[in-house]
């Protein structure tokens, strides 16, 4: 069997040294696509691959159509949005992710940008604190669960919505559960966004939803870029100079948030989250723990499709 590492952004060598230790112990061979510039290095490197380890990589339906003899595909991280899962569910391929992995690595993140935020970006002037202030969690998974770990340590009030997580889960963290997203953004002065890009969730973070948050508030976003309704949030912080938004996912009107809220937005030029050497190595070599597993016994447990 054949297991195929493919990151045009490579892990680090001890991630891949932890990598190749599971893949050939569980008696597999390993191969390495690293900073490949062209979609026909991936095309060629899949004929013959029987597992892939992802990072950000496009699986898309001519990758899997090249992968004549794939069974899994698993993303190294949360996010598994730059897979097509039904292109893998009609051609037989399980795909995973690796939860849980990366969420100290994007909640650590998180408090990175609010503190830059409420600061005013070390400007000079006098900012705000975090104690006190009350914070919502717009989605209580891993990354959300670490969000309020490290919150507790700022002397901060907790609220949490999610609507598959049970609010007994959420409270017996401490946490208020709140009954819905309206009433989170309604309560809230600061918003820390983890929700997946859904067809339901795309473009949800829009001018309504954000004209529920009290003045002076913060949007943090460590989540995905296509929840945010980005024509929506220039019209909404035209309205409201009080509001400030972070986030390290650079949106496509970067330059136009840059010119007109430049003291009151902020983008990493890439996707930080999970950009920690202890992230990379965990995720790593998780995935290459899932991929060993499911060959050798067909374990399906992180399955997302």
């Amino acid at each position: 069997m054949k297991v195929l590492i493919a990151t045009d952004k490579p892990f680090a060598k001890i991630a891949v040294d932890g990598i190749r230790q599971e893949i050939e112990a569980a008696g597999f061979e390993l191969a390495l696509l690293e900073k490949y510039t062209e979609k026909q290095q991936l095309l060629d490197a899949v004929v013959d691959a029987n597992a892939i380890i992802i990072r950000s990589d496009i699986i898309d339906a001519e990758v899997i159509a090249a992968a004549k003899a794939l069974k899994i595909v698993v993303r190294a991280g949360a996010g598994y949005d730059n897979v097509d899962l039904e292109a893998a569910t009609k051609a037989g391929i399980c795909v995973m992710n690796t939860p849980g992995q990366n969420a100290n690595a994007v909640a650590e993140l998180v408090f990175g940008l609010l503190v830059f935020a409420v600061r005013n970006q070390y400007n000079g002037t006098s900012g705000t604190e975090l104690m006190g202030k009350k914070l919502g969690i717009h989605a209580y998974g891993n990354v959300g669960r670490n969000v309020a770990r490290i919150a507790k340590g700022f002397g901060m009030d907790l609220y949490a919505y999610d609507a598959f997580c049970p609010a007994e889960v959420i409270e017996k963290d401490g946490v208020k559960a709140l009954s819905s997203v309206e009433e989170l953004y309604s309560t809230c002065d600061i918003v820390s966004l983890h929700i997946p890009a859904t067809a339901e969730t795309k473009k949800s973070i829009n001018a309504a939803l954000l004209a529920k948050l009290p003045k002076g508030a913060v949007l943090v976003n460590t989540a995905r870029k296509e929840v945010i309704d980005e024509a929506q949030m220039v019209e909404f912080m035209n309205e409201r100079t009080d509001f400030r938004y972070v986030t390290d996912i650079l949106p496509s009107n970067h330059a136009e948030m840059v010119e007109k809220f430049e003291a009151r937005y902020f983008s990493t030029p890439k996707k930080m989250g999970a950009q920690t050497s202890e992230a990379n190595i965990n995720a790593g070599i998780a995935a290459a723990k899932q991929i060993a597993d499911f060959l050798k016994t067909g374990n399906e447990k992180y399955r997302v499709n």
